[in-house]
């Protein structure tokens, strides 16, 4: 946690609203940095750098953006995206205070193998952040859980199972609030098989009908 914080250099954007599409022509992407008792400031950023950091660091890893050659300390947040290509078109940037503890949503991480998905059952997420309170240079890239607890269907993890043992971070979200669960697999291929049987028992009965009617027929033909 105490490794060299990566560096994201920005520039002052003067342009707003809709002209903002020239800038992500050119390969920008517009964002604001912005926090307690900070002004925010309206920023562009290079596109390539800002997908390459984020993807990397998610919302919960601290950075440094450099404006002006002043480093700021601060996390990505709220990354709005297109609604037909999916990509990033905007992102914030929050200025956080080094000295005071944050609450944060960490990304879970399921781990180990259950025994009851080995029998059979299907493994159903529930939640898949959990929210956590420290100083942002604290802050859990993520947060593990073991499934090998899972071992027979029904059985379910909840925040109480995550067995956190890092004195510097401290849980915020329900101890009892359920993340993973282990249900019965669904048999609705078994009922399409099923209804398909029947169709085909109906069909062969309503063939034998019309075979013997046409028995009779002919009998009374001849």
């Amino acid at each position: 946690m105490n490794k060299k914080r990566e560096i994201l250099k920005a520039e002052v954007r003067e342009i707003l609203g809709r002209k903002v599409r020239k800038l992500r022509r050119e390969g920008w992407l517009p964002a604001s940095v912005y926090g307690k008792g900070f002004k925010s400031v309206s920023l562009k950023l290079k596109e390539k750098e800002v997908n390459k950091l984020f993807n990397e660091l998610g919302t919960t890893t601290l950075f440094d953006v450099d404006l002006n050659d002043k480093k700021i300390p601060v996390l990505f947040k709220n990354p709005q995206y297109h609604p037909v290509s999916d990509k990033l078109i905007h992102i914030d940037l929050y200025k956080v205070d080094l000295s005071h503890k944050i609450v944060a949503e960490i990304p879970i991480e399921l781990i180990g193998e259950s025994t009851a998905v080995k029998g059979g059952g299907v493994l159903v997420p529930i939640a898949d952040t959990v929210e956590v309170e420290a100083l942002p240079v604290d802050l859990p890239e993520k947060i593990e859980i073991d499934i090998s607890k899972l071992e027979k269907i029904g059985d379910i993890l909840t925040i109480a199972d995550l067995e956190w043992k890092d004195d510097k971070v401290s849980m915020v979200s329900d101890s009892e609030q359920a993340i993973v669960k282990v249900e019965e697999e669904k048999e609705e291929v078994v009922e399409v098989a099923e209804e398909t049987t029947e169709e085909l028992v109906d069909g062969e009965k309503k063939k034998e009908n019309k075979e013997e009617q046409t028995e009779e027929k002919e009998t009374k033909k001849d």
